[in-house]
C-alpha cells in the first residue's frame, strides 16, 4: 500500500488519467467496459509493463483510433480500471455495515468479512497486476491511497460496532493492521489454487482473529 499523498490526477496534471469522453449511449458503454474487460485479461496474460494500447484494442476488435476516442493512454484505462474496482471494494463494505454487527460472534465477524472481501479480489481478473501497478506507478498511487483509507475508515466503525475496545485512534490503528494483513494475504489466495488456496486463507482467517481477540468484550468468548 502507499502512503503517497495526493490524487493520480495531480500527479500527472489532471487530463491525462481521465477518459477523453464520458460514454453516454449504450453502445458506447459497453464498448469502454469492453475496453475495460479486456485490459483486466490481458494483466493476466502478460502483466503490466508488457501491456500496450495496440495490444488492448487488439483484444477489444477495435482500432489503436478508436480505443484513444475513450481512453488517451494506457494509464488512463488502468484508472478507470482501478475506479472499477474500488466501486466493487466500497459495495462490498456498504454491505459489511448493513449486517447486525453487534450480534456477530468474533469468530463469524472474521469468517463472513473475509470471505466477501475474498468474493471482491476473485472476481476482478488481474486484479496483481492492477494492485501492484496502483502502487508502484506515480500516476496511480492516489487510487491506492483512496482504497486504503476507504478500508481502514470502514473496518474501524465497523470494528466499534462490534463492540472492540479502544479510542477511536486505537481501532484506526487496529483496521489498518487488518487492512495490510488481509490485502496482502488475500492476493496470495487468488493467486494460488487448490489446497495451497484453502490453507493460505485458513491462515489469514486465523490471524485476523487473533488481531481482534485482544480488544473483545472481556464477556465475550473466543
Amino acid at each position: 500500500m502507499s502512503s503517497t499523498t495526493g490524487s493520480a490526477s495531480a500527479a500527472t496534471g489532471g487530463e491525462r488519467l481521465l477518459p477523453r469522453r464520458e460514454p453516454l449511449q449504450r453502445r458506447s458503454v459497453e464498448r469502454a467496459q469492453r475496453i475495460l474487460d479486456v485490459t483486466a485479461a490481458l494483466l493476466d496474460d502478460v502483466g503490466f509493463d508488457a501491456l500496450t494500447t495496440i495490444l488492448i484494442a487488439r483484444a477489444a476488435g477495435i482500432s489503436v483510433g478508436t480505443l484513444y476516442h475513450y481512453f488517451p493512454n494506457k494509464h488512463a484505462i488502468m484508472c478507470a480500471l482501478a475506479e472499477r474496482w474500488l466501486r466493487e471494494v466500497e459495495a462490498s463494505l456498504d454491505e459489511i455495515e448493513r449486517w447486525r454487527l453487534d450480534a456477530l460472534p468474533l469468530a463469524e465477524f472474521v469468517e463472513r468479512v473475509v470471505e466477501r472481501q475474498l468474493a471482491v479480489y476473485r472476481a476482478q481478473q488481474g486484479i496483481l497486476h492492477l494492485v501492484q501497478a496502483m502502487f508502484s506507478v506515480p500516476e496511480l498511487r492516489g487510487l491506492d491511497q483512496r482504497h486504503d483509507e476507504l478500508v481502514i475508515a470502514r473496518m474501524t466503525a465497523a470494528f466499534a460496532r462490534l463492540g472492540l475496545r479502544g479510542t477511536a485512534n486505537e481501532l484506526g490503528r487496529i483496521a489498518r493492521a487488518w487492512l495490510e494483513l488481509t490485502h496482502a494475504l488475500l492476493l496470495v489466495v487468488v493467486n494460488q489454487n487448490g489446497v495451497r488456496a484453502r490453507r493460505t486463507l485458513a491462515d489469514l482467517k486465523r490471524l485476523a482473529l487473533c488481531l481482534l481477540q485482544p480488544y473483545q468484550d472481556d464477556g465475550e468468548e473466543s
